[in-house]
């Protein structure tokens, strides 16, 4: 056939010609490749009108090709208004004939519940048929489902089988999950080297969640020696195309001068465009540069702005730091009750400065009646995780036995693991303890001035930096 080989415009329109007076006459075949020629615009203007009623004179022909592709154009809403009625009406009688394509989609449709009911069961059976087939689309989301667990138990041996599959045939969508697989060590031993290998095939096929992703080894070292240079490069591919995670990720290493001289303004503007996507990290890290003033003219109010936006969505230091904020009435009336609730929730959360805090001020009865008893359980929840100022109150309500029973021996553990960390009252207090064993006065500085104090610090664990590069991964989905 002229159309299957590289021809010339003008063969093309001489194609055609052939083709339709075939068509006229009712061959269904011809009919299906003039609508493949005016939906592809071979030989004759871009036409989805035009495509749409040959594919359809084929269709009721039974021509299986042609009732797929005019099923993928109503659920396109290519040619007409968008029906996945009338999509599904078409895909199931191609998908009857045993068109592998046709069951992928119909099965697509059945997971994502477009024009008929969440089915992951009608959908495994629709990948199944497809994936035996050959059907590299529908071997990947089959792996996907069954490594999700949806529609079946979760059998990570047999997602790895199928992604395996359709990985093999070069699609992009399965390499990068079968690297997921590979780096989280999924039914398999964790294996950087196939993670990184089945990612970089993703990534040069210009698939952009495996290029962040890449982006994310490098920048960690994982299974690679650090190299910021290439993350910077694989995150801006994918920055480019939209990724949100990637757009974050770039900007916190303009903010921080890796694999790039320090640029604030560059972080802001990368940070900016993952926080309009809502990115909650993205969100977080922007609020922290407006209460510093980097890149940007200080403004604890855009701080706030954006803490809340991204405390909402559950980001844990977006709440710590939001409820400093209403504690310090930076940005906004000061109002304890509001810093409770947002300490509390990123308390809950297990982050050991909002239980430092949210303990401090069921100590001083701040924005709540004062309750020792809650103080030492979230100061302990905060000093088991090494945070020193917690481990010092802790030390002070053992030895004054405020909130649980008089403890020297208690007191005197807790102020010796906040000393060894140089904490300054605690090396005072444990020395009163060990000499005088007389009581001790409680330190009664918050850190409600953790935005400035410490959340853009490199030598720090508990920071912006050092959460940066946290990968948001998102599973596979089928599309």
């Amino acid at each position: 056939m002229h159309a299957n080989g590289k021809e010339t415009s003008q063969k093309y329109v001489d194609v055609m010609k052939w083709f339709r007076l075939a068509a006229d006459q009712g061959y269904a075949q011809a009919q299906f490749r003039l609508g493949v020629m005016h939906e592809e615009g071979k030989g004759t203007p871009q036409n989805y009108e035009e495509a749409i009623k040959w594919y359809r004179l084929a269709a009721e022909q039974g021509h299986a090709r042609a009732q797929c592709n005019l099923g993928a154009m109503h659920a396109n809403g290519e040619g007409t208004p968008q029906n996945y009625g009338e999509a599904i009406k078409w895909y199931r009688l191609a998908a009857a004939q045993g068109h592998a394509r046709a069951q992928c989609n119909l099965g697509v449709m059945h997971e994502d519940g477009e024009g008929t009911p969440h089915n992951y069961d009608e959908a495994i059976k629709l990948f199944r048929l497809a994936a035996e087939q050959g059907c590299a689309r529908a071997q990947c989301n089959l792996g996907v489902m069954h490594a999700n667990g949806e529609g079946t138990p979760q059998n990570y041996a047999k997602a790895i089988k199928w992604l395996q599959a359709a990985a093999d045939q070069g699609y992009a969508r399965a390499q990068c999950n079968l690297g997921f697989i590979y780096e989280n060590g999924e039914g398999t031993p964790q294996n950087y080297e196939q993670a990184i290998k089945w990612f970089t095939l993703a990534a040069y096929q210009g698939f952009s969640r495996a290029q962040c992703n890449l982006g994310v080894i490098y920048a960690t070292g994982k299974g690679v020696p650090q190299n910021y240079a290439r993350a910077m490069k694989w995150y801006r591919l994918a920055a480019d195309q939209g990724v949100a995670d990637a757009r974050c990720n770039l900007g916190v290493m303009h903010a921080n001068g890796e694999g790039t001289p320090q640029n604030y303004e560059e972080a802001i503007m990368w940070l900016r465009l993952a926080a309009h996507q809502g990115d909650a990290r993205a969100q977080g890290n922007l609020g922290v540069m407006h209460a510093n003033g980097e890149g940007t003219p200080q403004s604890d109010e855009e701080a706030i702005k954006w803490f809340t936006l991204a405390a909402k969505q559950g980001h844990v230091k977006a709440q710590c730091n939001l409820g400093a904020m209403h504690a310090n009435g930076e940005g906004t009336p000061k109002n304890d009750k509001k810093a409770i609730k947002w300490y509390r929730l990123a308390a809950h959360q297990g982050h050991a400065r909002a239980q430092y805090n949210l303990g401090l001020m069921y100590a001083n009865g701040e924005g709540t009646p004062q309750n020792c008893k809650k103080a030492v359980k979230w100061y302990r929840l905060a000093a088991d995780q090494g945070h020193a100022r917690a481990q010092c109150n802790l030390g002070v309500l053992h030895a004054n036995g405020r909130g649980t029973p008089q403890n020297d021996e208690q007191a005197i553990k807790w102020f010796r693991l906040a000393a060894e960390q140089e904490h300054a009252d605690a090396q005072k207090y444990l020395v009163a303890m060990m000499f005088t064993r007389g009581k001790v006065q409680p330190q009664n500085d918050k850190e409600n001035e953790p935005i400035k104090s410490d959340v853009l610090s490199l030598d720090q664990d508990d920071t912006f930096v050092k959460y940066k590069l946290r990968s948001m991964y998102e599973e596979g989905k089928t599309s």
